[in-house]
């Protein structure tokens, strides 16, 4: 297993977009890949997350409708498409994949629950001038 390794950050002015990428060194035995963010004094949060072997992406209420989650199975790639930037999206981004352990693996996507993600990346900064 390796870190994830995010890129396409920077700075955006109010109601731009944005796409932010992230590289998996593996698929095998992983069961989906998450975004997350923390913003400046914030705890980190969920934001979006997708399944390696289902159709299945899930959001947080914060960013549903604004931002799509995707990905290229071949690649290892997952991307998250960041539309109608607004200043609170501001946060430093991190992906991080999820093992498969059969049951409560889909749930814990679903949910984003942190302690069940792994191989975080370095983060990627998003900054949304007003």
């Amino acid at each position: 297993q390796g870190q994830m390794v995010e890129s396409g950050g920077g700075l955006v002015q109010t109601g731009g977009s944005l796409t932010l990428s992230c590289a998996a060194s593996q698929r095998l035995g992983r069961y989906g890949v998450g975004w997350f963010r923390q913003a400046p004094g914030k705890e980190r949060v969920f934001v979006a997350s997708i399944s390696w072997i289902s159709p299945d992406t899930f959001y947080a209420n914060s960013v549903k409708g604004r931002f799509t989650i995707s990905k290229d199975k071949d690649k290892m790639m997952v991307y998250l498409q960041m539309n109608s930037l607004q200043p609170e999206d501001t946060a430093v981004y991190y992906c991080a994949d999820t093992p498969d352990t059969g049951l409560g693996s889909s749930l814990r996507l679903r949910v984003g629950a942190q302690p069940g993600f792994e191989n975080w990346g370095q983060g990627a900064r998003v900054t949304v001038s007003s």
